[in-house]
């Protein structure tokens, strides 16, 4: 399975919850038994039915010795695949953000996603299918995740200590996922944002590219942050195209600087297809500084 949507809207919860429900005593993932205590977070790699597979490394790629090697578990994920899975379960093997699979990890894969063993189920989570190999989508049933509501969203960051003044700023940037129940991500997003409006008006690289780079001692990949860069620009650059079709901008809270720029000359296919062009070659690209660069030049 290929379950696919916005990053942040609950495709893990669901893929490990299928794994979840068979250790758990009541099958029903309670969360209380001594089975799904197993799944609580610091969630381990491997558990007894359920293997997961991460981006791993400076450049958050998912490298071929996870799947033929030790790097996860002895003999690799395919040897693990065909592993008797416990009484009453079947073995689960959960491949996290599946864009990140290199080219000679995802070829190694197909073969076993065409033909798994028995009682052998892959979930593949990705909020970008159109990076992964076709080979590999057209071997997985794909499941679309939506966004959720704006209304579920807040609930959840209320809980999180989010205040009502917030909601209007908070909702909008959410965009109908849970990315920004951390106030440290919420802020960087909302920087990353007024950065890109600055470049798009006509500021230095030098100046304004502070929120765009990666930072060091993020848990996220470097190729990871700048990839949410660069997405935060393909968001603005939707919002201004909005503006100028005489439609309400979704990033409401920055309508000024969204306004200033669907007024402006900027011209919106060139920088859109520059950023599509990065996020596919993302992992080729050793310099995040000169990337991004590049691609603020896109806006001149």
């Amino acid at each position: 399975m290929l379950f696919t949507g916005p990053d942040g809207v609950g495709k893990r919860r669901v893929a490990m919850e299928l794994a979840q429900r068979e250790l758990c005593f009541r099958r029903t993932a309670c969360g209380k038994c001594q089975g799904c205590l197993m799944f609580r977070d610091p969630l381990p790699l491997e558990l007894p039915n359920l293997l997961r597979i991460t981006p791993e490394g400076k450049a958050g790629l998912i490298r071929i010795g996870a799947i033929r090697g030790d790097d996860l578990v002895e003999g690799g994920v395919i040897q693990w695949a065909h592993h008797a899975p416990p009484p009453g379960c079947h073995r689960w093997i959960l491949v996290e953000d599946a864009h990140r699979l290199n080219g000679a990890s995802a070829n190694m894969l197909l073969k076993t996603l065409e033909e798994p063993p028995p009682g052998t189920h892959f979930v593949l989570i990705t909020h970008r299918p159109e990076a992964m190999l076709q080979t590999i989508r057209s071997r997985c049933e794909r499941i679309a995740f939506l966004p959720l509501a704006a209304s579920e969203t807040w609930a959840v960051a209320v809980g999180a200590g989010w205040e009502e003044a917030d909601r209007e700023s908070w909702t909008a940037m959410a965009s109908g996922t849970l990315r920004y129940l951390e106030p440290e991500a919420y802020q960087r997003a909302s920087d990353q944002l007024g950065a890109w409006i600055a470049l798009g008006e006509g500021a230095s690289f030098t100046e304004a590219s502070g929120p765009l780079l990666p930072q060091k001692d993020a848990d996220a990949s470097q190729g990871e942050q700048v990839g949410q860069s660069l997405e935060m620009l393909l968001l603005l650059m939707s919002d201004v195209a909005r503006c100028r079709a005489g439609r309400v901008p979704r990033l409401g809270p920055w309508s000024d600087g969204i306004q200033r720029l669907a007024g402006s000359p900027l011209a919106l296919e060139k920088p859109q297809g520059r950023v599509f062009e990065a996020l596919r070659n993302l992992v080729r690209n050793p310099s995040p500084d000169a990337l991004l660069r590049e691609v603020s030049l896109s806006l001149r």
